[in-house]
């Protein structure tokens, strides 16, 4: 029996064409990303017709536990302290 990778989670932010900031987590930030960018079903609604989206932030953070309580607390930073985050985001 193999024993199964630790999965890794994110935490993410999205800026729209109009500059408004989308915040969530994720296993494969990549895959989300294209997601998003599809407008399909699984596009966040908040994103649906606000496109270009450009990938503004990324964090690795661990576990899902852990990703949802840093996405929370990103989403009641103020605006400007989410700018700053992503400003020293370096891909």
């Amino acid at each position: 029996m193999t024993e199964k990778q630790p999965v890794c989670w994110w935490v993410y932010m999205i800026e729209c064409a109009n500059g408004h900031l989308y915040t969530g987590c994720t296993n494969d930030v990549k895959r989300r990303f294209k997601e998003h960018q599809a407008n399909g079903a699984k596009t966040a609604k908040f994103l649906r017709g606000k496109g270009p989206l450009q990938l503004v932030y990324r964090e690795s953070v661990g576990s899902q536990g852990d990703a949802l309580r840093r996405e929370i607390a990103i989403k009641k930073m103020t605006r400007t302290k989410k700018l700053e985050l992503s400003a020293n985001c370096l891909f």
